[in-house]
């Protein structure tokens, strides 16, 4: 009797449990702002539908079978030369087949659909943000408008953003899980990424591969607004007094530094992108002190440079 009651309050505090344990379960994938969001999404959800066709009737199966052929159950068919049939073996076979292959074909239209690299159609005009991934903290380059910001993003609503992408150190990977993708950041190397906010918000950026030590710190807002709180955005960056030019204001930046605040630039070199992948291309990417941490750090790093070669 103890053990029966033992049970029941096992089970009972179990279910009071579960919606609490639940409810920290919020993801952005599943909370999409953007076009390519939402169509990642669609796959994700579809997969899932499809994997669960296999799933649940092998639950549903397992349970009835379990009941069925219990040991009290006199009434059960008594089988014990059965060792084949044909039926079982269609279901067995032919079910996860026909899966597979719809998840092949669901995967193929779907990858070239929402091709990071693929430039998202729209009347509006596709805007440049360049994003470098520093030891730790994102520095973004807005070369349209001349600016610069460390650990703040911001961007027009329903306006595609063509993110040009690279590390100024070791590889790291941007992604902004609200509107979609993300891409990997690789030293001297050029990535790129298309994005868009379909909704007026702010939402987390962060890198998704470690990078070392101040690598859960390594976050920043993306700001979604109208056009005109966007231009306003723009002009409190170019009241800053400070400067970005590569490469003196840039390798004092790149110095590593744990929760870095955000920072505006008022002014950036004419080609800053430019110059900063065609510095690793000539072998000198980067203030040397700089390059001594990530060897010191990343012994990969080295390689990574002499691949952008």
């Amino acid at each position: 009797m103890r053990k029966r009651n033992s049970l029941k309050y096992l089970s009972v505090m179990t279910w009071l449990t579960v919606p609490l344990l639940l409810s920290g379960c919020g993801s952005a994938l599943m909370d999409p702002s953007g076009p390519i969001g939402q169509g990642l999404k669609s796959l994700i959800i579809t997969a899932f539908g499809l994997m669960l066709i296999v799933v649940i009737p092998v639950i549903v199966m397992t349970i009835l079978f379990a009941w069925k052929y219990r040991g009290t159950n006199l009434a059960a068919k008594y089988t014990p030369n059965w060792e084949h049939s044909n039926v079982i073996e269609l279901f067995v076979w032919a079910i996860p087949c026909v899966i597979i292959l719809f998840l092949g074909i669901l995967t193929w239209q779907t990858s070239h659909t929402y091709d990071p690299h693929k430039p998202i159609a729209s009347e509006d005009e596709t805007m440049t943000i360049d994003a470098i991934s520093l030891d730790w903290k994102w520095l973004f380059i807005y070369p349209e408008q001349g600016i610069a910001t460390v650990n703040e993003l911001a961007m027009p609503v329903n306006t595609p953003v063509h993110f040009r992408v690279t590390s100024g150190t070791v590889m790291n990977s941007f992604m902004i899980p609200n509107l979609g993708s993300q891409i990997y950041a690789m030293a001297g190397m050029n990535n790129d990424v298309y994005l868009e906010g379909s909704e007026i918000g702010t939402f987390r950026g962060r890198s998704t591969h470690y990078s070392g030590e101040g690598f859960s710190e390594m976050l920043f807002d993306a700001h979604v607004t109208s056009q005109a709180d966007f231009q306003a955005w723009v002009d409190k960056v170019k009241q800053s007094p400070k400067t970005m030019m590569f490469p003196a204001d840039y390798d004092k930046l790149a110095q590593p530094s744990i929760g870095a605040p955000v920072q505006y630039f008022s002014q950036v070199s004419p080609d800053f992108y430019g110059d900063l992948i065609r510095s690793y291309k000539s072998g000198h990417g980067g203030p040397q002190s700089h390059g001594e941490h990530n060897q010191a750090q990343e012994p990969s790093m080295p390689m990574s440079a002499q691949a952008a070669e």
